[in-house]
């Protein structure tokens, strides 16, 4: 008996030792061909902005080139699937985000993927507020009118953003639940085409990623009535936060991060997470995000995984809260 299980476990032995061969070739030899970092939102988001240098100084440091894929679209849900079922080479990877990998589980009654079983966490890679803006010639000034406004007429006042269940839709979903207003919600396809919609008088109201605003703010096409953060963001001193203006217990914050699917062999997962880091925590990413009011991630204290994990939980709250759902 004993013979006939030493045979038996042999060969499974040996092919174990083979595939741990071969999980290590593959993680030495990574990465051989191109990189694709794809971005579940369109070009010119606040996604799309944070994910393009990232790409480049990664490229840099790997030694191959990270091409960006823009796949929008249900939140950010369907960019995230293809990741979710692509192969784990470390040859297609996701910028995540709090919308796609904290908020859309429990936005949406059917997900097309699990936002923790269908991928492996690499690196926490930047935060930013969001930011609470109305066209500049809108009659609008001040946080204040906004929630009058908002309490004498309850679902009429309309805002975009970059999709169900990203961070400006859950923000002004806490919005409302935190200030007893209720507003009209308008999904774009990415904040880019909503920001347009803004400018050009088509919407009154967004609440959107600090990096996708900054500069219409700054040339006075957008007004600036809040951001979310605790504290007032460095480049928007004169704009107070929704906290101090009588809501103490109001944050909203977004997240970037990378995101590989499934079962990624631990040897790629941990050169990615060393490289990820290595990028946000250089001069060249923070030049290129400083003056946008994004604040890329510098303190890798706490793994992605706890972090996603905290996340999910404050946000499911936030829905349940609201009420807010997609079918």
């Amino acid at each position: 008996m004993k013979s006939l299980k030493l045979r038996l476990i042999k060969p499974f032995l040996l092919c174990l030792g083979l595939l741990l061969l071969t999980s290590n070739a593959i993680s030495q030899n990574y990465p051989s061909k191109p990189i694709k970092l794809v971005v579940p939102f369109p070009p010119g988001g606040p996604t799309d902005i944070v994910a393009r240098p990232l790409a480049l100084l990664l490229g840099e440091l790997l030694k191959e080139q990270v091409v960006i894929e823009n796949k929008g679209g249900a939140g950010g849900s369907i960019g995230a699937d293809l990741v979710a079922k692509s192969a784990p080479d470390g040859y297609t990877l996701l910028m995540g985000t709090v919308g796609t990998n904290a908020i859309n589980g429990s936005l949406y009654k059917q997900l097309p993927y699990d936002m923790t079983k269908d991928f492996t966490p690499i690196a926490l890679v930047a935060t930013a507020p969001v930011v609470i803006v109305v066209n500049s010639n809108d009659r609008i000034k001040t946080l204040g009118e906004l929630i009058a406004d908002a309490r004498q007429k309850p679902d009429t006042i309309a805002y975009g953003t970059a999709g169900n269940g990203t961070p400006g839709h859950l923000t002004a979903a806490l919005f409302e639940s935190t200030t007893q207003t209720k507003l009209k919600h308008i999904p774009y396809k990415g904040s880019a085409p909503a920001v347009t919609d803004l400018i050009g008088n088509q919407i009154p109201l967004m609440f959107d990623p600090i990096q996708s605003v900054l500069p219409h703010i700054t040339s006075g096409k957008l007004r600036a009535l809040a951001v979310t953060s605790k504290t007032r963001s460095p480049l928007l001193p004169n704009v107070p936060t929704v906290a101090e203006l009588g809501y103490p217990q109001f944050e909203s914050t977004a997240w970037w991060a990378l995101f590989g699917p499934a079962k990624l062999p631990d040897g790629i997962t941990k050169k990615l997470r060393s490289d990820t880091e290595k990028v946000a925590q250089s001069a060249a990413f923070k030049d290129r995000l400083g003056n946008l009011g994004v604040q890329p991630n510098t303190e890798f204290k706490e793994s992605l995984a706890n972090f996603q994990t905290s996340e999910i939980a404050k946000w499911a709250r936030v829905v349940r809260d609201s009420g807010a759902t997609i079918d």
